[in-house]
């Protein structure tokens, strides 16, 4: 039932709370994480963006997060050597959440959302080049794609930048079916092996669709507050003084400790693509900041190549309700 667009029932939040709310789901307030682990568990993953000309996506993500404890080698350390941490489809996380991601590896072989089936027939006329990637990993790996011959004896067919790039994509969908995996990355290029030689055996079976759920409640976690086609179900209803539609809130959020208890910011240094500034129309609802601002703002401080780290600067203290400066 709902009165004037609001659901009766509804949480309400004052936009303050709701930018509280977003700040510290993204682990930024003035209490930092204890570590890089923590920081990744916290927000479940972290994009990496190989491209960066001074500084890779996870790095700056995680030094906004811990400040001058954190290194770049721990990223590369828990990840290669201490493996409490794994790589999945350009994407970091933690490796006590691996269960949860391999009923989303099985769906690649056997589901057919998300153009899998174009991926199996295409892997289906190519088994014989995925085997024989199987057989040199299993034999010399850990191996680069450039050390790969292309066997595929039906390219892949694109209009754009993955056209006949057949090394490459075949090892991203044996990647993404759970055969293969990155051990490590080399100068930001990927070394791929076996999976049963980087992922350790799991210690649960989830059932796909509790693992789904479970991702889905995770991420609520992490986004705070998000509109109700954004939060995809998990969470509790809420609406926001002077913005009108319903939200969905992560219930820790909004119990009656977290709601009562004293909020204490800080100033961030945010990629343009972190994800407290990465949904623009929340950023606008909640913030007071137009995508166009932002928009600029990121195309100024990324042109500003004299800075050691770019992107955006969010003051998120106590007495602002968050505001980008550049």
């Amino acid at each position: 039932m709902s009165v004037d667009g609001a659901t009766v029932g509804s949480i309400e939040l004052t936009k303050q709370q709701a930018c509280h709310i977003a700040i510290a789901g993204q682990l930024l307030t003035a209490d930092r994480p204890r570590d890089l682990l923590a920081t990744l568990r916290g927000l479940c993953s972290m994009q990496l963006d190989q491209t960066a000309a001074i500084v890779a996506e996870p790095d700056l993500v995680a030094w906004s997060r811990l400040g001058a404890t954190y290194h770049p080698e721990q990223m590369r350390d828990g990840l290669a050597t201490e493996r409490t941490m794994f790589e999945y489809r350009n994407l970091v996380y933690p490796m006590s959440d691996l269960d949860l991601y391999r009923p989303v590896m099985a769906a690649w072989s056997e589901g057919d959302e998300g153009g899998h089936s174009r991926v199996r027939t295409w892997m289906k006329v190519n088994d014989r080049f995925r085997r024989y990637i199987l057989t040199e990993l299993e034999r010399s790996g850990p191996l680069q794609a450039k050390d790969l011959d292309d066997r595929s004896v039906e390219p892949w067919a694109s209009s754009g930048w993955n056209n006949n790039r057949n090394v490459p994509l075949m090892l991203e969908f044996m990647e993404a079916r759970g055969e293969i995996a990155v051990t490590a990355r080399e100068r930001r290029q990927r070394l791929w092996d076996l999976a049963s030689r980087v992922h350790p055996e799991p210690s649960e079976i989830i059932d796909p669709a509790d693992a789904a759920q479970r991702r889905r409640e995770r991420r609520m976690r992490w986004l705070g507050i998000a509109r109700e086609k954004v939060a995809d179900g998990p969470g509790v209803p809420a609406v926001v003084e002077g913005v009108a539609g319903i939200w969905r809130v992560d219930p820790d959020a909004v119990d009656p400790g977290a709601l009562q208890r004293p909020f204490a910011g800080r100033t961030a240094m945010l990629s343009p693509f972190d994800r407290l500034v990465q949904n623009r129309e929340r950023l606008r609802d909640l913030f007071d900041f137009e995508p166009e601002e932002v928009s600029h703002a990121v195309l100024f401080l990324l042109s500003e190549q004299a800075r050691s780290m770019t992107g955006a600067v969010m003051d998120v203290s106590a007495g602002n309700s968050g505001r980008i400066t550049g």
